[in-house]
């Protein structure tokens, strides 16, 4: 059985995440990718992880942090992509 499929994130702290069956609750996914990108996701166990870009180009997400249930509800991201 191969891994390619599953989803696993490593968050700043270094806790390993599967969102493989975990639900995208909102995100800005627009290219090209900078820092404008994030997503908050809810895994199926009831963790809430923010991904975001700290200014890369070449992923859309790369770095993650568990964050509590409310700050993800009520999440809005501080940047916006500029063309």
């Amino acid at each position: 059985m191969s891994d390619k499929n599953k989803f696993i994130i490593t968050t700043q702290d270094n806790q390993q995440i599967d969102l493989t069956k975990g639900k995208e609750l909102r995100s800005n996914n627009l290219f090209p990718f900078g820092r404008h990108n994030y997503a908050i996701y809810r895994s199926p166990e009831g963790v809430f992880v923010k991904g975001t870009n700290s200014g890369i180009a070449t992923h859309m997400l790369n770095t993650y942090e568990i964050i509590p249930e409310s700050e993800a509800l009520a999440y809005k991201h501080p940047f916006v992509r500029e063309d």
